[in-house]
């Protein structure tokens, strides 16, 4: 969690990252799991005011992230082309049934006695994680994307974009009230904000880059392979875990549904994720 670290991580990334903006238009979405733990472990610690809420949260480190990323890759790309970070605001509805069963975890372990009573403290909803208990709060799912138009803008004029980090910063409209926008104590998944994104961009391909090389049938057992092809009807079927791969397939799929290419695979095999010839490639079996 040092500095030093991401930085490090993030030029990793970077050095695939510029061999693609060298020949394409690209948007760059990214994580912020840890980044928004450590925050708000940081802010626990301070005991004089509350603890910064979750969409400020993620504000600050889509600011953060997006800072390594654009001067890590800015210095492998040309001097000319211009790079900009967005602070991405994402809609949800205030009447996602995630709302009424709170799914993702955040912030640090707690034994049950402990997590009960932040619990009545903070109006917080825990549950077990394992041995242990964290808070849970809600997944919606992503409705729009309140910066398409400038993100176009750039895109036009040549710029690499970082957008949507963490899966956005999540607000609505307060309900009873006209055109309020609030934030929310949730936290959207990166993999359905981002197949949001692609689809509104009318992007080409959505690339789903990670530490594995695609999308295994019977993951960890014998008989486990990786899928090279799919179609988005294929996909609906597989039972994958919902912390990991279960998300980008469904994103991809839904990403693929419009007649566009999808790719899930390794960040180390970015080139042949996006020529077609590696990692998973899914699409409409009219493409194949």
């Amino acid at each position: 969690m040092t500095v030093e670290h991401q930085r490090a991580n993030v030029r990793v990334a970077a050095r695939a990252l510029a061999r693609v903006a060298t020949d394409h238009e690209l948007v760059i979405s990214h994580g912020n799991g840890p980044q928004v733990g450590l925050l708000a472990l940081q802010g626990a610690a301070y005991k004089d005011v509350e603890a910064y809420p979750l969409d400020v949260l993620g504000a600050e480190t889509q600011g953060m992230i997006g800072y390594l990323v654009e001067q890590e890759l800015g210095n492998l790309l040309p001097f000319e082309r211009p790079l900009a970070t967005l602070l991405t605001m994402v809609e949800v509805d205030p009447d996602d049934p995630a709302f009424g069963d709170p799914t993702k975890f955040v912030g640090p372990i707690y034994d049950e006695a402990t997590a009960t009573s932040l619990a009545a403290e903070k109006g917080w909803q825990v549950k077990p994680d394992g041995k242990s208990w964290r808070r849970v709060v809600p997944s919606p799912r992503p409705k729009r994307i309140f910066e398409i138009r400038p993100m176009r803008w750039m895109l036009e004029h040549g710029a690499v974009v970082i957008c949507a980090g963490g899966g956005g910063i999540p607000t609505m409209y307060a309900p009873g009230a006209e055109r309020q926008l609030v934030g929310v104590e949730a936290v959207i998944d990166k993999d359905l904000a981002s197949s949001l994104l692609a689809r509104e961009l009318d992007a080409d391909l959505y690339v789903m880059a990670t530490d594995v090389d695609g999308v295994y049938r019977d993951w960890g057992q014998p008989t486990q392979a990786r899928i090279d092809r799919a179609t988005p009807g294929e996909l609906e079927g597989m039972d994958l875990p919902a912390g990991s791969m279960g998300p980008k397939v469904a994103a991809a799929a839904e990403f693929a549904a419009t007649g566009k290419r999808s790719a899930i695979g390794s960040l180390n095999d970015i080139d042949a994720l996006v020529d077609g010839s590696g990692g998973t490639q899914v699409m409409e079996e009219t493409q194949a």
